[in-house]
């Protein structure tokens, strides 16, 4: 489990895209608080999905989750004609067949961090949340308005403002996070080409 201090990591992933990360401490009535804010109140601000080396969901909803609710550990997202289901807490099983241990901790979320990609992308740059299994498997990523991006997902020029929901949820979830700002160049005036 990560420590409820805040904690930082600049980390660089087998793509070369670097990346900070700002860990928050992945118990089951913080993510639970925090997803249930980000699919009740601010889902239209969002895209989020799987986000692996060599597939990224990028989905966007179209109206509030119907339905949040928790059973077994299970955190399920009810959008009413689709769900998604994450493990965020403890996970039993059934008694007929209860979950051994060592899947139920691969199982649960071990590890989560609101990030911001520190390499310029096609898109500028990302910031968002992460989760990832008690086997380090990515679970669920939720991307954030992107400054560079129009709500179209067309490059813009910069509009810092978008970061607002971003910084707001870190301030919120991550004890001890400041407001980032970004050290504005030249280079970033310009909308990023696509």
């Amino acid at each position: 489990m990560v420590s409820a201090a805040y904690n930082t990591e600049h980390i660089e992933d087998a793509d070369g895209m670097g990346y900070e990360y700002e860990f928050i401490e992945p118990t089951e009535d913080r993510i639970l608080a925090l997803m249930t804010e980000l699919f009740a109140t601010h889902w239209s601000q969002i895209v989020f999905g799987p986000c692996i080396q060599g597939a990224v969901f990028e989905v966007r909803v179209t109206a509030p989750a119907k339905k949040i609710t928790m059973l077994d550990g299970y955190l399920t997202v009810d959008f009413g004609d689709w769900h998604f289901h994450v493990c965020i807490g403890e996970h039993r099983g059934t008694k007929a067949s209860p979950a051994p241990k060592a899947l139920a901790q691969m199982r649960r979320v071990s590890k989560a961090v609101f990030f911001r990609s520190t390499s310029k992308t096609c898109g500028g740059g990302s910031w968002g949340f992460r989760m990832w299994n008690g086997a380090d498997e990515q679970m669920l990523t939720v991307f954030f308005p992107n400054p560079f991006l129009n709500e179209r997902f067309k490059p813009q020029k910069p509009d810092w403002t978008k970061l607002q929901l971003w910084n707001g949820m870190r301030q919120k979830y991550l004890p001890g996070a400041k407001e980032w700002r970004p050290e504005i160049s030249e280079a970033d005036i310009e909308a990023p080409a696509h």
